[in-house]
């Protein structure tokens, strides 16, 4: 298995460039390590990898095992072995910061998904702090965790983050189920997966829902005066940095701003923003903590035989929305959220009594009978002359603000968002619900080609579809 890190390259190689000497120095000394440890791992035969890395734990016990080392700034693993499991904190914090974070990413998949460590089969938790001099990365290398101390002017202690542990091992996870290829689109899979896995181990252990979580990954890691909150932000992809030395976060949020490139094994730190977002947005739109509501549907298709290691956007969207229905039932919320969430990056678009069908923007192909073109001709998707009143009232001050426009007066996006909506049942079911709170906001739209009338209270709104109305109100 190849090395997998939690800095792309491309923020190594911008470091590489900055006006700071020093931080340049060791930007470009990360960057020679981790090129000389594809090296090593490529040219050492495996029986010698295995022998360094298959440390002896803490006596066999049932449960969670977990070792520490330390490589005292040297580039070698494993190092010389400082706390094994049921051992005391020692005085290093990045020693503890290690054992403590195993020990949460292995509680999530014990404890919720009821998986006998990352591979499933009881496998040891080990670890290597203190990795080279100031060395800014951590990475698992295939069988073990392995920790930078980062160089104190841009990136603090790797240990410091609990998500990138568990986003980390989590390529453990992948490597030992669906095996996605780390290149192009299923390489961003990849790379989102540990994403996902990795934030939901920080929400189970500080006990936070949906709506209580940051969603970021990598934000302890950030030293003071760094402008910018995270690594990656996987509510809002592209927003999580801009910083002169740093550069500004690259990632896109939806297929329209895809990125097409050879750099990064296809983008695969980059494009992994998009089927972020869509976890994140059906989350937030089915409410409550997400390992329990949209995780178990990520980690059944991860899981699962319907995935193939070279899985694509489209593919693994459509196998979410069926592990949806599968976990939470036919029609479910969860089932909704989910569909609604790929549409809005983009990779799917809903069309009327049809779960989902892959859209040009995910690069699938409409058949007939289930693209939209063939659909619309027939009269069950609103066509692009349609007329809607899109109108929003309340709040404290009372303001009103409305917009009549023509669904293909919209970006191309929109359009195909609002044809779907019109032509689902969404907005009436949720117009059924009750609850609320003084002076808070509602939404009506009227439309009649599409025989939609209907007034709406802003929190029953899922957010994507929230987004898409405050989208189309500023015009």
């Amino acid at each position: 298995m190849r090395c997998r890190s939690i800095i792309p390259p491309y923020i190594l190689q911008q470091l590489a460039q900055a006006d700071d000497d020093d931080l340049a120095q060791r930007a470009r000394a990360s960057l020679r390590a981790d090129e000389q440890f594809r090296t090593d791992r490529r040219t050492q035969p495996a029986a010698v990898h295995e022998h360094k890395a298959a440390r002896p734990a803490s006596p066999a016990l049932p449960g969670l095992k977990r070792t520490i080392a330390d490589a005292q700034h040297q580039l070698t693993t494993p190092g010389t072995t400082v706390r094994t499991e049921g051992q005391p904190p020692v005085a290093d914090p990045a020693v503890d910061e290690a054992y403590d974070g195993l020990g949460f990413t292995w509680n999530l998949y014990d404890k919720v998904y009821d998986r006998d460590s990352i591979d499933g089969k009881g496998m040891p938790l080990l670890a290597t702090v203190h990795y080279g001099q100031s060395y800014d990365n951590a990475f698992w290398d295939g069988t073990q965790m392995v920790f930078g101390d980062g160089d104190g002017v841009v990136f603090q202690r790797f240990t410091r983050s609990v998500d990138v542990m568990g986003h980390e091992l989590t390529h453990a996870v992948t490597a030992h189920t669906a095996g996605l290829l780390y290149q192009g689109q299923s390489g961003a899979l990849n790379e989102s997966i540990s994403d996902v896995f990795g934030s939901l181990v920080k929400q189970y252990h500080l006990g936070q829902s949906a709506e209580q979580a940051d969603w970021l990954i990598g934000a302890d890691l950030l030293a003071p005066g760094v402008k910018g909150r995270a690594l990656r932000d996987m509510h809002h992809p592209g927003t999580a940095y801009d910083d002169p030395r740093l550069g500004k976060d690259p990632q896109p949020a939806d297929m329209a701003h895809y990125v097409d490139t050879t750099d990064d094994n296809g983008g695969v730190h980059l494009n992994s923003g998009i089927p972020n977002r869509a976890f994140c947005l059906a989350c937030l739109a089915v409410g409550g903590n997400a390992w329990e509501t949209i995780g178990p549907v990520w980690y059944a298709v991860l899981t699962g035989p319907a995935i193939k290691a070279d899985c694509d956007f489209s593919t693994f969207a459509q196998l979410t929305v069926d592990a949806a229905a599968a976990t939470h039932g036919e029609g479910s919320v969860e089932q909704a959220a989910v569909r609604d969430a790929w549409v809005m990056v983009g990779v799917l678009v809903q069309t009327a009594g049809s779960a989902a069908a892959s859209g040009p923007a995910a690069g699938g192909v409409e058949t007939p009978g289930a693209g939209h073109d063939v659909r619309e001709a027939q009269g069950e998707v609103p066509g692009a002359d349609t007329e809607v009143l899109l109108r929003r009232t309340g709040g404290f001050a009372g303001l009103t603000r409305e917009r009549p426009f023509t669904l293909g007066d919209l970006p191309d996006r929109d359009t195909k968002n609002w044809q779907h909506l019109l032509a689902a049942p969404t907005l009436q079911q949720i117009a059924t619900e009750e609850g609320g709170h003084p002076d808070m906001f509602c939404y009506s739209i009227t439309c009649r080609e599409a025989d939609v009338d209907v007034t709406v209270a802003e929190p029953h709104l899922p957010e994507a579809i929230h987004e898409l109305f405050e989208r189309t109100l500023e015009g």
